[in-house]
Parts: C-alpha cells; sequence; structure tokens
C-alpha cells in the first residue's frame, strides 16, 4: 500500500513491512469531546473493548479536543505491547496556548476549555513541532502514520514543505508512513498522482450513499498501490441508524430533504435483504480493492460493541445489484 515503484500492494497493510490496520480502525475524535463531553472512564472502556474485539489501528489528531483525544489515546494504549497496534495522527494545526480565552469552549466543536487556538501551519518545522508535540502528548515513541490534516487551502505549502519534510521522517524511521486525510477526494487524488505518499484518508466521499471517489481517488490510489483508509462512512449520523430519523445529520449539518429521502430508500431495500442501514454502510466500503481500512469514530464501550457486531455480519452479494439495478448505487458490484 505505498505509490513508491516495486513496493507490494497489501490490502490491510498500511506501509512497510509489519504495518497492518486491519479492517475495522478506532476513530478517536469523540475521545476529544466531540460535541459533548465524554470521560476518561468512558473512553478508556471504549478502547479496552476495541482491543478485545481485535481492532488494532487507532486514529487521532491534535484538532480533536485541543489534544485531549492524543492524551487519552496514548494513556489508554500505554500498557499495551507497542508493536501490535498502530496509531495515526495529523499535522498542519498546530496548537497554541490561548489564557486569553481559557474561561470560553471550544469553538470548533468540541466540549474543552479554549486554553489553546489553532493555527494552521504546513511548513517543515511546522510538521516537526506538531510532531513532537503529538509525540509527548500520546507519551508513544514513536508514530505509525501521520497525514496532513484537511489541507484543502494549503496544497503549495502541503506539497512543497509538508510532504518532504514527513518523507523525511519516514527515512529516517521516526514514522511509518504518511499521507493526507481530507473530507474531499479530488485533492486527495492529487496527493497520490504527484506526491509520494502511502496512505491517504478519505472522510465521506466514498459510502453507501455516496461514490465520488470512484471517479478520481479510488482508480489512482489503486494503480499506484496506495492504499486508501476510508472515515465518515455513516456521513456524519444520515447512515448510522436503521431508518434515518428527519433530523438525521450529513456533513455534520441537518440533512436536506433529497439526501434524507435517498437514504431512506436505500435504508428500505437494505431490509428486504435482512441487512440493517448501518451495516450495509459499513460492508459496501470495504468492498473496493484500493480500501485499506474503515475508521468509525467510537465513544464508549456500547458504540465499540455495536460496531464490531455491525462489522461482523455477512452481507449478501444480491443487496448491491439490487441498490444498483434501483439507482441507488454508482458501482454494480
Amino acid at each position: 500500500m505505498t505509490g513508491r515503484p516495486g513496493r507490494r500492494q497489501a490490502t490491510l497493510d498500511a506501509a512497510g513491512p509489519g504495518l497492518r490496520l486491519g479492517p475495522l480502525g478506532f476513530g478517536a475524535s469523540q475521545g476529544g469531546n466531540l460535541f459533548r463531553a465524554t470521560s476518561d472512564e468512558e473512553f478508556a472502556a471504549a478502547v479496552d473493548t476495541a482491543w478485545a474485539g481485535g481492532v488494532r489501528y487507532f486514529d487521532t489528531a491534535p484538532h480533536y479536543g485541543l489534544g485531549l483525544s492524543e492524551r487519552r489515546l496514548g494513556a489508554a494504549l500505554r500498557s499495551r505491547p507497542r508493536d501490535e497496534y498502530v496509531v495515526s495522527t495529523k499535522v498542519g494545526r498546530l496548537l497554541v496556548p490561548s489564557p486569553e480565552t481559557a474561561h470560553l469552549r471550544d469553538p470548533e466543536g468540541f466540549d474543552v476549555a479554549a486554553d489553546h487556538r489553532r493555527v494552521w501551519d504546513f511548513s517543515r518545522d511546522g510538521v516537526r513541532r506538531s510532531l513532537e508535540a503529538s509525540l509527548r502528548r500520546t507519551g508513544l515513541d514513536r508514530i505509525d502514520v501521520v497525514y496532513l490534516h484537511d489541507p484543502d487551502a494549503h496544497w503549495e505549502q502541503a506539497v512543497r514543505e509538508a510532504v518532504p519534510a514527513l518523507a523525511q521522517l519516514r527515512e529516517q524511521g521516526v514514522v511509518g508512513a504518511i499521507g493526507a486525510g481530507m473530507n474531499q477526494s479530488a485533492m486527495l487524488a492529487r496527493f497520490v498522482a504527484e506526491t509520494d505518499v502511502d496512505v491517504v484518508m478519505c472522510a465521506g466521499r466514498y459510502t453507501l450513499l455516496e461514490q465520488g471517489a470512484l471517479t478520481d481517488l479510488l482508480p489512482i490510489a489503486q494503480a499506484r498501490r496506495v492504499g486508501v483508509v476510508i472515515a465518515g462512512v455513516y456521513n456524519s449520523g444520515l447512515l448510522a441508524r436503521d431508518v434515518p430519523p428527519t433530523d438525521a445529520t450529513y456533513d455534520y449539518r441537518r440533512a436536506p430533504a433529497e439526501v434524507l429521502d435517498q437514504a431512506r430508500r436505500i435504508a428500505r431495500v437494505c431490509q428486504t435483504y435482512g441487512v440493517t442501514l448501518p451495516q450495509a454502510a459499513l460492508a459496501f466500503v470495504r468492498r473496493h480493492p484500493a480500501v485499506a481500512s474503515t475508521v468509525v469514530g467510537m465513544r464508549n464501550e456500547a458504540q465499540v460493541t455495536e460496531t464490531l457486531r455491525r462489522a461482523a455480519v455477512d452481507v449478501p452479494d444480491q443487496l448491491w445489484a439490487a441498490l444498483y439495478d434501483a439507482g441507488l448505487l454508482d458501482v454494480h458490484c
């Protein structure tokens, strides 16, 4: 799973010998108190349950709760054998102390004190500083996968400075694999085509509801043997319930009526095959050969247990054909 010539693609390998993601990854954004507070005990129990269920890939970022997610994840993994799990984090947002706003709550959706502010920085120095801070917060001796985090408005600096800085760290053995994580597929396809990345994380653009990544990212990733990690498999909530409710969210906003209707139509077809909408959503994305893993955000033990149950369901192939014939899928599986 790499863009470097001569390297073997393996569906569940991140990059390099012995670095494996597994089909299901633990997304730790909710450990940063995304939308509401989560206790240390809740989050630790979630990690314990995921570990018991065989999950060995954990994804975090400085952005998630202004470092809280990284601190909690590091603490939850500290007693585990280091060679038995993979951790990814991200660079591009430096956390700068902000004592003047510490009495406020974080304005970017995390229920934490706004005692730091995020500063975009994809420079060589910014990448190194961000990674050093992540190592301190997690308490880990290394980071296995490092993504550029949402470089949408920073292409030039990301390509000119950040990617070469990460590549150098990779060559030095400081990090294992490098890539980019975004909520779009077009620029990720450019990273795959024009830079030396190993893996990319695509959130929300290849799901049971929408398959835009089929036209740009997934073909080039497969051709260049770059792995794709799919996040946002439920489109931020719309596909997370058996029957999407009226107030379901899509891309972190209330779902438009036509999108909600499409999700409900998909759910009805799924029901005729004895499959729930969330079960189908997880199974669908894993079918593409370029997909290396699926990262699902999980807050507590109950959510982990339910996600593991959904991921274990054997979805009949006939479902995909039925969805395609109904005009609800862009690809005939």
